[in-house]
């Protein structure tokens, strides 16, 4: 396939999954469900596509876990998104290295 052709391709798919909700819902949504399953799409979206490859990031399993704890205790703490993600691959890269 052309390169050209495929850039087309995927933009006219990525426009097309934008547009099709616009033009095919007209009225506002009323369902207080669908209104909080909406809501919760990105996360999940997002979650599902990167927690699988943060056990693949690194060497050993053991150091991509503590990177994952890591994480989730300083997110638990409510840290900024880049302290989270510094330290975390800070302890990662520690306990690679002691492995």
């Amino acid at each position: 396939m052309h390169p050209l052709l495929a850039i087309l391709l995927m933009a006219f798919v990525t426009y097309l999954v934008r547009a099709l909700p616009m033009l095919l819902i007209n009225k506002p949504i009323d369902s207080i469900f669908i209104k909080s399953v909406l809501h919760y799409i990105p996360y999940a979206i997002l979650a599902s596509m990167t927690v699988p490859y943060i056990f693949y990031a690194t060497g050993h399993l053991t150091s991509a876990l503590v990177g994952t704890a890591i994480a989730l205790i300083l997110a638990w703490f409510n840290r900024s998104l880049i302290t989270v993600s510094m330290i975390a691959v800070l302890g990662a890269y520690i306990v690679e290295r002691l492995l």
